[in-house]
């Protein structure tokens, strides 16, 4: 986080559209506050960044970052349990997003359906078409279904899409990433078979 932070101070000198650095930057902050269990302050800087870019529209490309903080937004809601709020988030603005945009949009209402105990309806969603992701992704979306999965009592399935985020995470993620516990804590819930 003091890199993080170190290179915030760097960009806050810059002007114009180089400024766009700043937020992406900033979103990068509030996304380590979620990690770091700190969704009130990550709540407030994304609304910064949202606050900010709702003054620089003229700027080319902002739709772009301003899903992504949008995103960010809906993971804050997420972890202080508003999911409802989340998942206004992901079905209003997953029509215009596309690519990674898209798939992060499309985890949010997973996620939020769940977190309403909707678990039927994010089950339904996580079965159609899901647009690629990157890398940093792994797992995400199968943690997502396990979740769901878990929630509709069907055990031996929700073990198996944990199993296979498990995978995907251990192919490009650190052992210690935060997802990769989340789902390690999901398999322990799980009863076995």
């Amino acid at each position: 986080m003091a890199e993080l932070e170190g290179l915030i101070a760097e960009l806050d000198q810059l002007t114009g559209a180089s400024r766009l650095l700043l937020l992406k930057a900033r979103l990068f902050r509030a996304w380590v506050l979620i990690d770091e269990g700190r969704p009130a302050e990550a709540e407030a800087e994304v609304g910064a960044v949202l606050w900010t870019l709702t003054r620089t529209m003229y700027v080319t490309d902002v739709w772009a970052l301003e899903l992504d903080a949008l995103v960010c937004m809906g993971d804050v809601l997420c972890a202080l349990g508003r999911y409802e709020e989340a998942e206004t988030i992901a079905r209003g603005h997953l029509p215009r997003a596309e690519g990674d945009l898209a798939f992060g949009l499309h985890v949010l209402l997973l996620r939020s359906l769940s977190g309403q105990e909707r678990h039927q309806e994010a089950l339904a969603e996580s079965g159609g078409h899901h647009p690629e992701s990157s890398p940093a992704d792994s797992g995400v979306h199968e943690l997502a279904t396990a979740v769901a999965l878990h929630g509709l009592g069907r055990h031996d399935e929700a073990r198996e899409e944990a199993q296979r985020a498990l995978t995907a995470c251990e192919r490009y993620l650190h052992p210690s990433h935060q997802r990769v516990g989340e789902i390690r804590a999901l398999l322990t819930l799980i009863a076995p078979a």
